[in-house]
Formats: structure tokens, sequence, C-alpha cells
């Protein structure tokens, strides 16, 4: 039988804060041109910050700090952190996991600011890995999550029905409540921001692991002929 495995990439295929941390050093370093400020001090601003408020407006703060606030120099930072080249990649329990789905159609399915994603999508090596790397706000962002809009995509391409497809996510406020109702399976992986999550009946997956090297396990219980590589029927 024909089974199609798609993930989410944030959260999911790495450890979003990584790029996070990432355009942080673009940012301090773009400063540090520009105004001789001392990168490993911003960058460390700019993640005392984020731990004790969140990410909001860091920059605007960051910024203000050095008295160099202009709204022109916020977006110039937001710009270099959206379009910097990210310093992340795959952990090798999920490269391993990758090689052994190999034999199935696998897509990742991602929201967020296009330019950004696809360059995530490209430093994470998933093209090497992946059918398609689908970046959801490419057709705008009412194609985004809850939406199921690429999910039945993915269902047309593949020829196959949605008990066939399960999607593999971390939040599970926007990730599975549009795709439950037509018939995909969905697993949440409990990862990241969203980990403490305790979402409604209506909103959580079908199955909840602590983290991702216990997919297989549950691919298994979902379909009882699935099969790793290397792995006999």
């Amino acid at each position: 039988m024909k089974y199609v495995v798609v993930f989410d990439m944030d959260d999911t295929l790495y450890e979003e804060l990584t790029f996070v941390k990432s355009g942080f050093i673009a940012v301090a370093e773009f400063l540090n041109d520009e105004f001789k400020i001392d990168i490993k001090e911003s960058y460390n601003f700019m993640c005392d910050r984020l731990y004790q408020d969140g990410r909001g407006s860091i920059f605007n703060s960051l910024l203000e700090y050095y008295g160099i606030y202009t709204f022109d120099l916020v977006q110039k930072c937001v710009d270099v952190y959206r379009y910097h080249q990210p310093r992340i990649k795959l952990q090798g329990e999920v490269i391993d996991l990758l090689n052994s789905l190999k034999n199935y159609p696998l897509y990742v399915v991602t929201d967020g600011f296009v330019p950004t994603q696809e360059k995530k999508i490209q430093a994470l090596g998933l093209p090497n890995f992946m059918k398609k790397s689908i970046a959801s706000y490419s057709l705008g962002s009412d194609k985004g999550k809850p939406s199921p809009y690429w999910f039945k995509q993915i269902v047309n391409w593949e020829k196959v029905e949605p008990k066939h497809v399960v999607y593999i996510g971390d939040n599970a406020k926007k990730d599975f409540i549009g795709i439950k109702p037509l018939g995909f399976h969905t697993i949440r992986v409990k990862t990241g921001e969203y980990k403490e999550q305790v979402p409604s009946e209506l909103h959580e997956a079908e199955y909840v692991i602590e983290c991702i090297r216990k997919l297989p396990d549950v691919l298994k219980k979902i379909w009882s002929d699935f099969r790793l590589e290397g792995e006999l029927i």
C-alpha cells in the first residue's frame, strides 16, 4: 500500500530557536558593521529579551538601548533577520529517520514568510529527503494552516485517499483541525514553543508523541503493514 508522510518544519524537524538565534547573530553583525556595536553584547541583549518577553519588539528595544532607534532601522533589522542565510541543521536522529522513510513519498508543509521558509528549507537540506517542500503562503496566507488546501493537493498528486496520508506537527492550535475531518491521520510532537499545550479534543492530533524518535512506532499503529527501509513485512 502507498502511504504518504507529511511534516511540519519549525519545531518538528528542527528546533526553531536555532533559527531565531541565527537571525540574532545576523542582526548583531549588521549593527557591528554599521555602528561598531559589540556583536556579543547585542546578541546577548536580544537573547535576554527573548527569554523575558518573547519575540515581540526585540529590535525596537535593542535600538532604543543603544540610542539609535528609527522606524527605518527597525525595518532594516527585520529584513536582515528574515533574509539572512540560516545557520541551522537537521540533527542526526532526524536524518536517520528521514532515511528510514525513503521508500515513501515525503513532504513538508510549513507556514510563514515565504523567502524565510524557503531559506530554512535549503539550509536544512530538505530537498535531499522530500519529494516537495511547500512554503504554504506561496499562494497566499489563506492557503496556510489550518486550511487543508495543500493537503488536498498532495492527495491529488499522489493519487491516494486522505487515510493514507499522515501529518506530523507541533502546534495543535492550527496544524490538525483543518484536516482531521477529511480523514487525514495526525500526530503531534511535543517539542518547541507548544510542547506544553493542552489542546481541546477538536484541535488535538490523533496521536501524541514526546519526540520525533517515536514516530515509526506510531506509523506502524496507524498502518499495520508500514515498514521502514530494510524491514521485512
